[in-house]
């Protein structure tokens, strides 16, 4: 597996940490340890220069480079690599003095003053003539360093909006482009409610929260115009060090960026990750953590991702931040490397002495030395990722996709709907994700724009949003074979937010074989019931329940799998099939318990012939997953409960650790884990 410019990179699992070797140039006994350390707890990378620019420009146009060559020079010495960010994430206090256009304008129009990080504006000519400036400096400086391995572009990009004039200005020549003139504009946006109809482009603001089609074109241009700056940030890397990759860490993606684009730019995606372990349902963490490790395994179509930061121990900003269990700090990094990293790195190395997040977790405390238990537990994760170098030569070929759109739920959160309460989009494709992930499947985690031709199933919660070219792409997936499941709240507008006529999901109607009328909308108190028919094919029993969104749907050319058995419209089909060309298309009219989707997934992952079968069936609160190469299929089994668990597992495996052939049952201790190798049959 060799991808342009990441061959080295990708030539062993990386671990280490965030590294602020400035905050203690004043101690030379402290990096001297640090150096020691670093090598005591397997650590083969740090990431560097993050929110320094103040030290590397401490006024304009004076550099001083001095410290971070050395830095560079150390890091080389003791065999680690360098991950260098470029320092845009937090200016100088001289520069938003001297150029206070480079601050952020509120929606009341006032100057936001220097405070905090990521306090700039991203239209800024000014800013961004700083920034690309030192970024050359630094590209120019280390371009043949050994240490060099990846450019770590800024840091945790975000969707602040700037209402100054330049972002106007910007905003307005965006407008421009996507519609080409007013009139086309106003129809998108449908400006004849309420007398918004706009006759000059210089009477746009976006400051209307009741004009969906505005605000959810200023969320795009904002998404946008930071990934204009991340190019221009980019630029001078590329052209400086061609051969050296590119990242940015990505969060989770309720920031209001459009991840998707800005994956298309980079040579590997990385995210930072830090899940509320032990403070309720650690089974539930643990999912919803799997689904956003296989998002960012999505963004580069299922190539390596990198975990750029995650706690080994607590954090300080959460509210309430437990110790990590025995075994949790093990199981949580593996749980990364399963689903797709070839790293696992923390933030931070050393706990700072001052700021915000002095108390923040870090791999060397307060205490200092390497006697505590969690360093101890970083080592063990460091020497075991040692023995596991071959994982990154490995895929993770996903027969499943779970369409999560960003657009789409930018829409969702504008819209005004009856039930406005529990639209709650993110959880709910979670909650259809989760019944592949506790059958060990794996899913991919797409846009509504991927490429649908490779799965055998995909399915699509609450895509209230088809873009133009979205139907008619499902449509062709599911005529060619491929199986669909579509849900209440879809196909209801197009891209401009404009509602589609002619009964919901129009431009799916066809597809699914059905068209919505009415939908009811429940209390969080409120529940209703649902009825399997006789006979369905999915073998649904029984009852269930569904509660806030109920969907009521006719049929044309679709089967009825389960009809309410509740309110004035029992009897109403609730779930139904349609075959359509040489595939069939699902769709759940109500937002139905937990037990309805494990049955109805299990129905239609044996019809459409999807399973995992290294490993039986596994009990609550297990995972498994498989990283492969075409050689060995690395089985990762995970357990996420506090209590003891066996699995059962294929003939023929062994342990990747020790090569002992694997009992018939693997038995795992609480958060414990446990990694298998199989060859293939034709290796």
């Amino acid at each position: 597996m060799q991808f342009p410019r990441t061959q080295r990179l990708f030539s062993r699992l990386l671990h280490g940490a965030d590294y602020n070797y400035e905050q203690w140039l004043d101690t030379p006994d402290v990096l001297a340890e640090d150096f020691r350390l670093m090598q005591a707890a397997h650590c083969n990378v740090m990431s560097v220069g993050i929110f320094s620019w103040a030290m590397l420009e401490p006024e304009e146009g004076k550099y001083a480079f001095g410290w971070l060559d050395q830095l560079m020079d150390r890091l080389a010495e003791h065999g680690l690599s360098a991950i260098l960010s470029t320092p845009s994430a937090a200016p100088p206090v001289w520069l938003s003095q001297a150029y206070p256009e480079t601050r952020r304008v509120n929606t009341n129009g006032q100057r936001d003053p220097h405070r905090r990080r990521q306090n700039f504006c991203f239209s800024s000519p000014i800013y961004r003539q700083k920034i690309t400036a030192i970024n050359r400096l630094l590209a120019e400086r280390y371009k043949t360093h050994p240490a060099l391995l990846l450019w770590h572009l800024s840091n945790e990009y975000g969707s602040y909006p700037c209402h100054c004039e330049y972002c106007y200005t910007n905003f307005r020549a965006w407008l421009q482009r996507r519609y080409g003139d007013l009139d086309a504009l106003n129809r998108a946006w449908w400006t004849n409610f309420w007398s918004h109809r706009y006759s000059s482009w210089a009477q746009i603001e976006p400051v209307d929260e009741s004009n969906h089609g505005l605000m959810i074109d200023w969320q795009r241009f904002i998404s946008d115009n930071v990934l204009d700056f991340m190019l221009a940030e980019a630029a001078p890397l590329r052209e400086v060090t061609p051969d050296v990759p590119i990242t940015t860490n990505f969060m989770q993606p309720d920031v209001g960026l459009n991840y998707w684009r800005f994956a298309e730019h980079l040579d590997v995606a990385s995210w930072d990750s830090y899940p509320r372990w032990h403070q309720g349902d650690d089974l539930t963490i643990a999912m919803q953590t799997a689904f956003y490790h296989d998002l960012h395994r999505s963004y580069k179509q299922g190539r390596p991702f990198l975990l750029m930061e995650s706690s080994p121990t607590v954090t300080n900003w959460q509210g309430i931040s437990r110790l990590k269990k025995p075994g949790m700090l093990k199981l949580a990094s593996l749980q990364a490397i399963a689903h797709g990293s070839n790293s696992v790195q923390y933030f931070q190395w050393r706990q700072s002495r001052g700021g915000e997040e002095k108390f923040h977790g870090a791999v060397v405390s307060h205490l200092g030395g390497k006697q505590t238990r969690v360093f101890r537990d970083v080592t063990e994760v460091g020497s075991l990722l040692q023995r596991l170098t071959d994982v990154t030569q490995t895929t993770i070929a996903a027969p499943v996709a779970v369409i999560y759109d960003f657009e789409n739920e930018w829409a969702l959160q504008h819209a005004q709907l009856p039930g406005s309460l529990y639209k709650n989009y993110r959880e709910t494709c979670q909650r259809h994700y989760r019944s592949f992930w506790q059958r060990g499947v794996p899913a991919d985690v797409i846009s509504a724009v991927s490429d649908l031709s490779k799965y055998r199933v995909v399915v699509a919660p609450m895509l209230y949003m088809l873009a133009q070219g979205t139907a008619e792409r499902i449509e062709a997936f599911v005529k060619a074979g491929g199986t669909f499941v579509a849900t209440y709240l879809t196909g209801m507008v197009n891209e401009s937010d404009l509602t589609f006529l002619g009964g919901y999901p129009a431009p799916l109607r066809r597809t699914l074989g059905i068209y919505a009328e009415e939908m009811d909308s429940l209390t969080d108190q409120q529940t209703g019931r649902i009825a399997a028919c006789d006979g369905n094919m999915l073998e649904l029993r029984g009852e269930y329940q569904f509660q806030h969104y109920a969907e009521l749907i006719h049929t044309e050319t679709a089967h009825v799998l389960a009809a309410y058995d509740s309110d004035f419209y029992a009897g109403n089909p609730a779930a139904t099939v349609n075959q359509y060309g040489d595939g069939q298309a699902y769709f759940i009219a109500a937002r139905t318990d937990d037990q309805f989707l494990t049955d109805f997934y299990d129905g239609v992952m044996r019809c459409a012939g999807v399973g995992n079968e290294l490993v039986g069936a596994l009990p609550m609160g297990v995972s498994a997953s498989v990283r492969s190469n075409g050689q060995q299929r690395y089985v990762f089994l995970m357990n996420f409960s506090d209590r003891e668990q066996q699995i059962m597992v294929q003939t023929g495996m062994r342990g990747a650790m020790d090569g002992k052939p694997a009992d018939a049952f693997v038995t795992l201790p609480p958060y414990g884990c446990a990694v298998l190798v199989k060859e293939s049959e034709n290796a």
